[in-house]
């Protein structure tokens, strides 16, 4: 696949990020923090939730004044790698290149919450009966089709050397 170039991928990332605070502002202005808003019943709402740990509110419990700070930190740590492999054209493919760019605006979007509010705001609520999927909000969607056009990207990647080596 073709490769893009390492300005719209920042661009990309950019959107990702802007998309996902002005989501997160309407949220906070529009619905009181614990509040929920039923859009599909059974199925689907829109919530207000601060989920001060990671993923699917791990750690959210933990009273470490330390806990945002070292969090906020790693995600600096990877979003510099993002940023470095996407400038250095390290990253081969287009849908690893797309991939690397949405993790990045996802986390940057992350991060600027922990900074700002020393805690993420979470608003999509999926359910189905008793099954309840953990609130999360556009940068965790970013991150996670990130993460699986990269997993695509080095399946494919790994096809097409192995092809050549035949």
């Amino acid at each position: 696949m073709r490769a893009f170039d390492n300005g719209r991928l920042l661009w990309l990332a950019a959107l990702v990020l802007a998309a996902d605070q002005i989501t997160k502002r309407a949220i906070a202005a529009a619905i009181e923090p614990g509040g929920v808003t039923i859009i599909l019943p059974g199925l689907f709402n829109i919530v207000h939730t601060m989920n001060r740990g990671v993923a699917f509110g791990i750690l959210a419990d933990a009273h470490s004044a330390w806990l945002v700070w070292l969090l906020i930190l790693f995600s600096l740590g990877v979003m510099g790698l993002l940023a470095w492999l996407l400038v250095s054209n390290r990253i081969p493919g287009a849908p690893g290149q797309l991939g690397a760019a949405l993790i990045l605006g996802g986390a940057a979007g992350n991060v600027l919450d922990r900074v700002t509010r020393h805690s993420v705001v979470d608003f999509l609520d999926f359910h189905l009966g008793a099954y309840h999927w953990p609130a999360f909000n556009l940068a965790d969607s970013a991150i996670v089709v990130g993460g699986a056009l990269i997993v695509f990207s080095l399946l494919t990647e790994h096809r097409e050397t192995a092809k050549g080596k035949v």
